[in-house]
């Protein structure tokens, strides 16, 4: 063969394999997808190893909108279930080279496209049409090449135009942290959507960041009582909140686990010393170990308290308020003694009326026996003490263990003596904090999902610190992990659905 043509051959075979190389090179991976669907606006967001090539078009009934995503691999890709109040459903299909993104809409809508060059993201907000502003008249199909985006909000294509902006209050805005995807919610409300990988898998997380400013914290009981049971959501639409999380641990029946007090007022306890996070009634927090420590004296006896608001256990007393309902629901193996004013002025077998302006004893065993005799008419003396300043909180909520003082991870579940099922392993975590800016931080991290492999305590009190925290309490996890903003759940709750709580945390706008 000759020399020449051999040369020739091995440049031609040379070059084609630089031009599949430089091929192969310039395809953006797609590696994830999250959907979003809020109040405002239905988001899709989807990440890349690089930003590809896309044009949008939408049918002339306005119910489809095509995305073309050239040169495109999604190797690996999974593909998440979107369908909103607005995205009917999204399906892909390959092309040649070309990944085709078919969403259905509901009628009366259009769309923005944004870009984000770092992270590397293009989103998709589908919204009502009255909510995009622009010329009706530009061009809405063009390419934008990668080279054209930048670090914040680089292009906004629409079905009426290619580079109008959206007149809601949500903007999303760049993050240093890469894999954060930030929107401000509304003013001094902002939302972080968090997804990494580490060794055990991907894990997605939200923090809500909320100026005090702006928002008041409060605690709020499921149902206004105990016991209830009522997933968040329910919770922060009573309240007539803009956004709330799980709070306590409690019980099958809804009784609260842990030292909580709302508006001045203790509505649980436990008989551990664990930690708690609470507000003075200037707004100052306050986080740390808490216990409680009560006695009634009545008829010239002092017996210690056994616990508020919860059931009553064997030789014991507990304190009902009107927290606990209407009446005390206890059985017939008891005493109580209903007290108005600081004096005893009904004494009863069992699930008595409780005072709106007072308190049920409900007394059983020994302790019944040293009270045997009491009478109407005695004087009542209760004393409730939580330790050092904490008597001068407004609301606590106890509920362990702490994760984060100071700014730096402070995990002390080993001496606060929880079970294994909190203490160890990878799980959905709930948490509230403060910034070191002084905001509020309410967080949620998913777990036992494939979206989201949990974290362990130690794991979730260092993305806290990552994430601002200056101060943070852990809140009940698991099932109960649940984030609601504008009515909307953030995350996945591991049962497939809101877990029913004992209380939540709900942000209130001042």
């Amino acid at each position: 063969m000759n020399i020449k043509r051999i040369g020739r051959r091995a440049a031609v075979f040379a070059a084609a394999a630089v031009f599949l190389m430089q091929s192969f090179a310039m395809a953006a991976g797609l590696t994830s997808m999250r959907f979003h669907s809020g109040s405002e606006h239905d988001r899709v967001v989807y990440e890349f190893s690089s930003l590809p090539v896309y044009t949008t078009s939408v049918s002339a009934d306005g119910r489809t909108l095509t995305l073309d995503l050239a040169d495109t691999s999604y190797q690996g890709f999974q593909e998440v279930p979107a369908k909103g109040t607005r995205i009917s459903s999204i399906s892909y299909n390959k092309k040649g080279k070309h990944l085709i993104v078919t969403m259905k809409l509901k009628a009366g809508l259009s769309y923005q496209v944004h870009t984000l060059k770092n992270p590397t993201r293009l989103f998709v907000d589908v919204l009502p049409s009255s909510e995009v502003t622009g010329n009706t008249d530009a061009a809405q199909n063009a390419q934008v090449p990668a080279a054209n985006t930048s670090n914040a909000e680089n292009t906004a294509n629409t079905s009426n135009s290619s580079s109008a902006a959206s007149s809601s209050s949500s903007k999303t805005m760049p993050s240093a942290i890469d894999g954060d995807y930030v929107q401000q919610i509304a003013p001094g409300l902002v939302e972080h959507t968090y997804v990494y990988w580490d060794d055990y898998g991907k894990v997605s997380a939200w923090f809500l960041e909320a100026d005090p400013a702006r928002y008041k914290l409060v605690p709020v009981l499921a149902k206004g009582k105990i016991p209830g049971r009522e997933a968040v959501s329910g919770i922060v639409a009573r309240a007539g909140g803009v956004a709330g999380i799980n709070g306590s641990y409690f019980a099958p029946n809804g009784d609260l686990i842990g030292v909580t007090k709302i508006d001045g007022q203790v509505v649980g306890t436990t008989y551990y010393t664990r930690s708690a996070f609470g507000l003075k009634k200037d707004g100052t927090p306050m986080f740390g170990k808490i216990s409680y420590n009560g006695t009634v004296m009545v008829g010239g006896t002092t017996v210690s308290v056994g616990g508020v608001d919860c059931e009553r256990g064997e030789d014991s007393l507990v304190i009902y308020n009107r927290a606990y309902g209407a009446t005390t629901g206890t059985n017939e193996y008891g005493r109580e003694y209903v007290v108005r004013n600081g004096h005893v002025t009904d004494i009863r077998q069992n699930n008595s009326p409780i005072p709106a302006d007072g308190v049920v004893l409900s007394v059983h065993g020994t302790v019944a026996d040293e009270l045997a005799g009491v009478q109407v008419g005695d004087a009542v003396k209760i004393t409730e003490d939580l330790g050092d300043d904490w008597d001068d909180a407004d609301f606590i909520i106890g509920c362990g263990p702490r994760l984060v003082a100071n700014g730096r991870v402070y995990m002390t579940a080993d001496e606060e003596d929880f079970p294994a099922d909190i203490r160890i392993g990878r799980a959905p975590r709930s948490a509230v904090g403060i910034t070191k800016d002084g905001k509020y931080l309410l967080a949620v991290v998913d777990g036992r999902q494939s979206h989201s492999v949990g974290l362990t305590l130690t794991d979730w009190a260092k993305l806290l610190v990552k994430f601002g925290a200056r101060d943070a309490l852990n809140l009940d996890g698991g099932g109960s992990s649940d984030l609601v903003i504008n009515g909307d759940v953030q995350n996945s709750p591991s049962d497939g659905q809101e877990r029913l709580v004992g209380d939540g945390l709900v942000l209130v706008r001042k």
